[in-house]
């Protein structure tokens, strides 16, 4: 990139170290440096030699990035990635300036990028991926979005623009049909999905949107090149090219093991024959949850377990891949999801009762549950006192509480308990 660059990257790592030193982290270096540097990012993903993965999708960007990038590197990739969330431009330069030197240089051979759907497109313009992996369409943000159908265009316009790849779910209505808007033979299109009988087995199926637009509803018929054949608690069976791999899931639930099945589909396709079954059985092995995505964190002598949610779909998924009914839960739910009506198409049954109802929607959320005829403990939309609540119960006989919350409340939660933002954490 040469000395060109020095100076906007100087300023961009200048301010990101403020940034953090004042608590957090901050999508504001990145755009400085671009506003500096127009070229950034295109400049520094010329370095990569496996090219660029876009990761898109209502549910699973996070968790897939993070499955994907592991894989990767357990095959020796040098893996970048952006943190859970900055997953705009700004966001993704901001945590490019944390690994490039003075001089723009960058040591990886692989960028593997979580990216918001509305900003997908545009965002080729500035970094043409190499890859699209499009995880699925589900009814998500309809204050923002209004229709699932704009969602799934925006996935489908940003994936043609892929120089080599297409990875897709072929369970999707939507986004199985991606075939139809490509012309000539790049790229190609690979798909990832689960059996029959897996999809059955799950109480809610798999909660992707319905394609009502041109007549044909369903999904089309594709074979997979990665496809989940079996699954129990977190042991999952995914079948990849002519062979089957054995894993352990980071977290429960069968939306874990579709995205476990689109990485290892996506990771088969980038590396070609390179591919390695055990490589990806060790990655899996050692594989901590992302973000906030079923982690388990220190809380005095127990320990809490996130189940994070952002819309119907994740939170459906989650409750039905509870083993049980947990002992003690907290949920919480505040403006980062402006628009919940959608609580009421969830089946709460996972839940025989609710110690701790918080956030600045913990009414709407007691009353859904009250019609369901869920006991509730306490409503207290302070998640502050709502935690201390949870402090003052028993200790459960597993030593483990469950905290269902939305993304925005999984975050301060976290940092309540005394654990830090992801960026801080870099």
């Amino acid at each position: 990139m040469g000395f060109s660059y020095v100076l906007p990257i100087l300023i961009g790592k200048t301010l990101r170290v403020l940034a953090r030193l004042r608590g957090g982290g901050s999508a504001f270096p990145g755009y400085a440096a671009l506003r500096l540097a127009p070229r950034f990012l295109h400049e520094v993903a010329s370095q990569f030699e496996h090219g660029v993965v876009f990761v898109l999708g209502s549910n699973g960007k996070s968790t897939t990035t993070h499955m994907l990038s592991e894989v990767l590197r357990a095959h020796g990739v040098r893996v970048f990635t952006n943190p859970s969330g900055a997953n705009l431009p700004q966001g993704i330069a901001s945590s490019l300036l944390a690994e490039v030197s003075l001089t723009g240089r960058l040591k990886a051979d692989i960028a593997v990028l979580e990216v918001d759907e509305a900003y997908a497109l545009e965002f080729t313009k500035v970094l043409r991926p190499s890859t699209v992996l499009m995880l699925n369409t589900q009814v998500d943000q309809l204050y923002r979005f209004y229709e699932t159908e704009r969602v799934a265009d925006m996935m489908l316009d940003t994936s043609a623009r892929a120089t080599e790849h297409i990875v897709t779910n072929r369970e999707d209505p939507y986004l199985s049909k991606i075939a139809r808007r490509i012309v000539g033979d790049q790229p190609d299109v690979t798909y990832f999905g689960a059996s029959a009988e897996v999809i059955a087995s799950s109480p809610h199926g798999l909660f992707n949107a319905t394609d009502y637009r041109d007549g044909e509803s369903s999904s089309e018929e594709h074979v997979a090149l990665g496809e989940l054949r079996g699954l129990e608690g977190a042991s999952a069976t995914v079948a990849v090219r002519d062979s089957e791999i054995e894993i352990v899931l980071p977290a429960k639930g069968l939306h874990y093991a579709i995205d476990a099945a689109a990485a290892l589909a996506t990771a088969a396709v980038v590396l070609g024959e390179g591919f390695v079954d055990s490589a990806a059985q060790r990655a899996f092995e050692r594989m901590k949850p992302a973000y906030g995505r079923g982690e388990l964190l220190q809380f005095g002598d127990e320990q809490v377990e996130f189940v994070m949610f952002k819309n119907a779909a994740s939170l459906q998924l989650n409750l039905d891949a509870l083993p049980e009914p947990p002992e003690q839960v907290l949920l919480a739910i505040d403006e980062g999801t402006p628009d919940i009506s959608w609580i009421y198409d969830i089946d709460f049954s996972g839940l025989d009762h609710v110690d701790v109802i918080t956030g600045a929607k913990a009414w709407q959320i007691a009353l859904r549950l009250e019609h369901e005829g869920i006991p509730i403990g306490r409503v207290e939309p302070d998640l502050r006192r709502a935690i201390d609540i949870m402090r003052s119960l028993p200790k459960p006989s597993r030593g483990i509480k469950t905290w269902v919350v939305n993304y925005e409340q999984m975050m301060l939660a976290r940092k309540l308990i005394g654990f830090g933002e992801l960026e801080n954490q870099r």
